[in-house]
């Protein structure tokens, strides 16, 4: 960190960074920040372990010993806007989830799951108004709404076209063309029911398959098994969608092939034809039936093992894997329940505050009970990341591994101190608090995370 960017922040911020980088036991602290990977907000804990033995009780570790006398520990949020580090973890291990059911060979997936048919599709939302988006066209980026004809206006007076071309980083893009035009109680509607609608695409798939081998529901379930990871993104409208990898497996836990005559086409032909199938009529507030479907924008590409599909099971797994830690928050809005007066105060666009608005008074409904509890997520309340039970591992098998990982690391330093048939090992600990304790060591660990990057960056370069 420079002169120049220490000069930057405020003179209690500064005297913190001075104040720690001065103390004894900085070292000792700035191992700590790196032991738990830079995480933005460390859980604190107090506490000891003790070996217990027929000779007698021993403090092995104790957190008087630490700095500010505490360990810090991950917080584990998996939201990028919350903590970049855990986030970070967390989409490595949708990785290896993602991949093992994809590719096989690791985390108890055998290789020859390679041939199954397998497909990365994309599922969207339906339109609920006009919005500002890119386009492109043979010549490059083209404007966002040409006008079609003869130039009209719409029931409010405003244009119905734009001629701008958006750059990625325009505020603009998806925002109505036209706010009042704009069906912000099917948008939340469709947030809201988007998990069940999963549920039924699920369910039409499994019965379309069957359809097209001239089997029954029974007799297809006897023969074959449909297995999927979908990941939940909100697109710049604010709306959900889902991709998803979806696999046929035989009967059965052992990851045999289906016994059925199916290939990857034929999977992803069976995948659009169920999508444009599936259909949930709601009843809104003012009395109305809405139906949703998903959108018409399906997107569908077969994944092979041996290079044949058009993707490789490397680059669906890390497709999807980044989606893996997105969240309402990047709209603005904070990890925890909100209301339309609190929202008011954050620096949100109009059209997510409108939609914060329409949650709130759907939420107000009986058919929507429950709904303010998700406002802060925009009506969705399903899982980010969700997959059916022989997908793959699953996340905690994962990070088991890693902890036993790390146990045994931790293990050999004290292997020869203990004697592991006749030593009890007893743990302590105490909840101290969630984050650094001064704004300095906040700042301390976000310039130590930059240049952990940086060296990792560095380290692929040369490789």
């Amino acid at each position: 960190m420079n002169p120049t960017t220490v000069a930057a922040f405020p003179a209690r911020t500064v005297d913190d960074i001075v104040n720690r980088a001065g103390r004894s036991d900085f070292d000792r602290w700035a191992e700590q920040v790196t032991r738990c990977g830079h995480c933005s907000h460390p859980v604190r804990l107090r506490g000891r372990v003790e070996h217990r033995s027929v000779t007698g009780r021993r403090v092995a570790y104790s957190t008087d010993g630490e700095p500010d006398r505490v360990l810090l520990i991950r917080c584990g949020n998996r939201r990028a806007a919350v903590c970049p580090s855990c986030s970070w973890e967390y989409a490595g291990d949708m990785w290896q989830l993602l991949y093992a059911g994809a590719a096989g060979g690791r985390k108890g997936v055998p290789e020859t799951i390679r041939s199954h048919p397998l497909v990365f599709a994309t599922l969207t939302a339906p339109g609920f108004g006009p919005v500002h988006t890119t386009r492109a066209d043979r010549c490059g980026p083209a404007r966002c709404r040409p006008v079609q004809g003869k130039p009209r206006l719409c029931a409010h007076g405003r244009p119905t076209w734009c001629t701008a071309i958006h750059r990625e980083d325009d505020p603009r893009l998806g925002q109505p063309i036209c706010p009042d035009c704009y069906d912000y109680s099917g948008h939340i509607a469709f947030n809201w029911h988007a998990p069940e609608l999963w549920r039924r695409f699920t369910i039409t798939l499994r019965r379309t398959l069957a359809r097209q081998n001239g089997l029954t529901a029974a007799e297809f379930a006897r023969r074959c098994r449909v297995s999927f990871v979908k990941v939940a993104e909100f697109q710049r409208r604010g709306v959900v969608h889902f991709h998803a990898l979806i696999r046929l497996d035989g009967p059965g836990d052992e990851y045999q092939p289906p016994q059925i005559s199916i290939d990857a086409a034929g999977l992803a032909d069976a995948i659009r034809q169920a999508t444009a199938q599936v259909r949930l009529t709601v009843e809104m507030p003012d009395g109305h039936e809405l139906i949703l479907r998903f959108g018409t924008q399906l997107d569908t590409q077969t994944v092979n093992g041996d290079s044949t599909g058009e993707l490789t099971p490397e680059h669906a797994a890390r497709y999807i894997a980044k989606y893996a830690t997105k969240s309402a928050e990047d709209f603005g809005l904070g990890e925890r329940r909100t209301t339309p007066e609190a929202v008011a105060l954050l620096d949100v666009c109009d059209h997510v505050d409108r939609l914060v608005r329409t949650a709130w008074q759907l939420g107000e409904h009986p058919a929507y009970e429950g709904l303010r509890r998700w406002v802060h997520m925009l009506g969705f309340r399903g899982h980010f990341a969700s997959k059916s039970r022989r997908y793959s591992t699953t996340l905690g098998a994962i990070r088991a591994e890693r902890r036993i990982y790390r146990q045994r690391q931790a293990a050999k330093d004290v292997r020869e101190l203990i004697d592991e048939e006749t030593t009890l090992i007893v743990s302590h600990w105490q909840f101290a608090g969630v984050g650094y304790l001064t704004a300095g060591d906040s700042v301390l660990a976000l310039s130590a995370a930059a240049r952990a990057r940086e060296q990792r960056k560095a380290a692929r370069d040369a490789a």
